[in-house]
């Protein structure tokens, strides 16, 4: 089957978000050092990773919002694993996405799917630009829409799925609430097909861990 990668490469020092510490990838055991261990032509690397949750394409449980809220450890896999999807595309369009993000689209096709926006903002990955804080989010409306559509996941190729140039945080707070996890800075949405394909998006079950980096890809045909 036809495999689309939707995840950014993690690398040493990259930005993901704008003030938030890139990576540090190095080793905590070297096949040089490895050597004294095992024996004659035997030898392993033990990687190492010190990094934000917040790195790379991730997953939004609703700890990262409420306290209350349930962890990564508490997150369901039907939320996040082999959903049927579909793609709105609003790349053309200005930003930001309202509650129009849903004309057109068949009711039947939302409960329970992955709802990915296109925005292509992803083109400005690496650069100043990615995190400009005029880039394309979702408001409130489109957020309660998606709501009371039945979604289970919600994604976007962006730097937030909020505005964020103020403290409000209404998407996040209103898909989170409802237990909806957010999936934020995707990519290559461009080669997906309006829908028809399954989404996957899974995060490792950490306790007391809110957000971390996935493998999101989609499945098609």
């Amino acid at each position: 089957m036809p495999f689309v990668d939707l995840s950014h490469v993690i690398t040493a020092g990259m930005t993901t978000y704008p003030g938030l510490p890139g990576p540090v990838i190095d080793a905590h055991l070297t096949f040089a050092a490895s050597r004294a261990v095992y024996a004659p032509g035997t030898e392993f690397q033990i990687g190492r990773i010190s990094m934000v949750a917040n790195t790379g394409t991730y997953l939004d449980t609703p700890a990262h919002r409420y306290p209350d809220g349930h962890d990564l450890a508490g997150l369901a896999l039907e939320r996040c694993v082999d959903l049927p999807a579909l793609v709105v595309d609003r790349s053309a369009t200005a930003h930001p996405v309202d509650e129009s993000v849903l004309d057109g689209v068949d009711a039947a096709d939302l409960r329970g799917a992955a709802l990915l926006v296109r925005t292509d903002w992803d083109r400005h990955w690496g650069s100043a630009a990615y995190g400009d804080a005029d880039h394309p989010h979702v408001t409130a409306a489109a957020a309660r829409a998606l709501v009371e559509a039945g979604v289970a996941l919600v994604g976007i190729d962006s730097v937030n799925i909020d505005d964020t140039r103020t403290g409000d945080r209404p998407a996040h707070s209103i898909l989170l609430a409802a237990g909806i996890p957010v999936v934020e800075h995707l990519t290559r949405l461009d080669r997906l097909p309006r829908n028809g394909f399954r989404f996957t998006a899974v995060p490792p079950a950490i306790a007391g861990l809110a957000t971390f980096p996935v493998r999101a890809y989609a499945v098609l045909g």
